[in-house]
């Protein structure tokens, strides 16, 4: 039996995903080409310190946003597959998990796997991306008709700079009569946040600045005086970025191209603080995904029941555009709930952490639906500590605050160091707080989901999957993940231009 047959099998019993479809190309085949313009924003948390049409705490934070999700679809269970920016791009682009696109740290990938900027070209697309170039290109053979970068677009941080090259590219497609997959990533609200009083080298400051005392803190982080300043820093960014939201929307108005552009909005990973970017829990992967489709998608539509992830935004936007989607994906067209429709199997969510930027592997694997989140963590063996490089303020605040306080001494420990195994209480507990898996009233729990797990990674011949067998040993546990990414996915420089997360 092959992984596709295999997958498929094993996606339809269990509570999780699907390969694709066959392809009903009726409805497209006598229309219009259909625009596609995906959004990115980089290190957006979904909700709590996010926007406000998904419940954020501070008021006016997204104004731009909001507006826009009033127009379309917004999903509430919506998730990168991979809370770092070149894997979770990678799944974008590929519908693929990262170990089987060869998407799994900062590199580019030497697999034969299409990827939806290559399709839709083929297609008869114009291909065009602002800002994360490199970040979201998982090939390096791959060269885009329209390209402007970090430094062209301000420091990837003006919406006066996006506008005009929105408006050039727009004006590109036209001459040429071809419709666009448009790529537009801001490099807000990713580290360094804005501080009043320094810009960065062609940058814009946002159209409002948040104090420390206007700092909702999230339950995952305590409530210091340097945490409150880091996120006042943070919203300084969101609010930026919802102003180049704005202004991209409005050079696609000016075009007149609004009424035939799929827009798709979304975070690559959350927010570059501890116990959120780069890691599996809830704060990680949630994403704020916004659809809006004119003529397709109802307006003030919320979907809070069917889980959605990355790897599938690929097969979505073929089937949106009419075309055949390519064997072999990880992920499935979500395309029946654009337009009000029910789809089974979208009742849970994988992610996976396999390399951060730079360093050895660091592997995690979760399975999330709405109760609860269990993770497994592969390096975790009681003296290997971890570190990324999202440790400002916020861990400097956590670091001296530990000295003395004792609650806080024990966050920090659970961040370096984890367990093999964390069981959360979605619903009771959503930052994560208290792990069960050691609790006795939640062992049938703990086996249920260890086994959902198991057999997703059978499903997707996760490398990982020797590893995870060996989790009662932290030590055997610790050699097989060694030997394991050393054989299937082994690190490797990253690629030029990639350097950071």
């Amino acid at each position: 039996m092959t992984r596709r047959d295999f997958t498929r099998s094993f996606a339809t019993g269990l509570a999780g995903y699907a390969l694709a479809p066959g392809l009903d190309r009726a409805a497209g085949e006598a229309r219009e080409p259909l625009n596609m313009l995906l959004f990115t924003a980089d290190d957006l948390g979904p909700d709590a310190v996010g926007l406000g049409c998904l419940g954020g705490k501070v008021p006016g934070l997204t104004p731009n946003l909001d507006r826009y999700a009033a127009r379309g679809l917004r999903f509430t269970n919506a998730h990168v597959n991979s809370a770092i920016c070149v894997p979770s791009r990678g799944c974008l682009a590929t519908g693929r998990y990262g170990f089987n696109s060869g998407v799994y740290g900062f590199i580019k990938t030497e697999r034969d796997v299409p990827t939806v900027m290559e399709t839709l070209r083929a297609a008869g697309y114009l291909t065009g991306i602002l800002g994360k170039v490199s970040h979201s290109t998982p090939k390096a053979s791959y060269t885009w008709a329209y390209a402007r970068d970090y430094a062209e677009l301000g420091s990837g941080r003006s919406p006066t700079k996006y506008h005009a090259c929105c408006t050039e590219f727009f004006a590109l497609c036209k001459k040429a009569k071809k419709p666009f997959y448009f790529m537009v990533n801001s490099h807000d609200p990713h580290r360094p946040f804005h501080v009043p009083g320094r810009l960065l080298k062609g940058a814009e400051p946002p159209s409002r600045l948040y104090k420390p005392d206007e700092s909702h803190v999230p339950g995952y982080l305590p409530n210091l005086p340097l945490v409150r300043q880091e996120l006042s820093h943070y919203y300084n960014s969101v609010r930026r970025l919802d102003d180049t939201f704005g202004k991209v929307m409005q050079a696609l108005r000016e075009a007149g191209v609004e009424e035939k552009t799929l827009v798709m909005f979304l975070s690559d990973n959350g927010i570059a603080v501890p116990f959120s970017k780069c890691n599996c829990y809830l704060a990680s992967t949630r994403t704020p995904w916004i659809v809006c489709w004119p003529g397709v998608v109802r307006p003030k539509a919320v979907d809070d029941e069917h889980f959605i992830s990355g790897i599938d935004f690929f097969p979505t936007v073929l089937e949106a555009a009419g075309l055949s989607i390519p064997d072999g994906l990880d992920g499935r067209s979500f395309l029946p709930l654009l337009k009000g429709e029910k789809q089974e199997g979208r009742r849970c969510v994988f992610t996976q952490i396999d390399y951060k930027a730079g360093g050895a592997a660091v592997p995690m694997r979760c399975v999330q639906d709405r109760r609860h989140g269990y993770i497994f963590n592969g390096w975790s063996d009681g003296a290997t500590k971890y570190r990324n490089n999202n440790e400002g303020l916020c861990m400097k605040g956590m670091e001296e605050a530990a000295k003395t306080d004792p609650a806080v001494a024990q966050r920090v420990k659970v961040f370096r160091y984890r367990t093999p195994e964390e069981l959360y209480d979605l619903e009771r507990d959503p930052d994560c707080l208290t792990n069960l898996a050691g609790s006795s009233e939640h062992q049938n729990v703990l086996r249920s989901y260890q086994k959902q797990l198991r057999d997703w990674m059978v499903a997707t011949v996760d490398p990982l999957l020797a590893t995870f067998d060996k989790r009662g040993d932290p030590k055997q546990m610790k050699a097989e993940m060694e030997s394991s990414y050393r054989t299937h996915c082994p690190p490797k420089r990253n690629a030029k231009g990639m350097a950071g997360e």
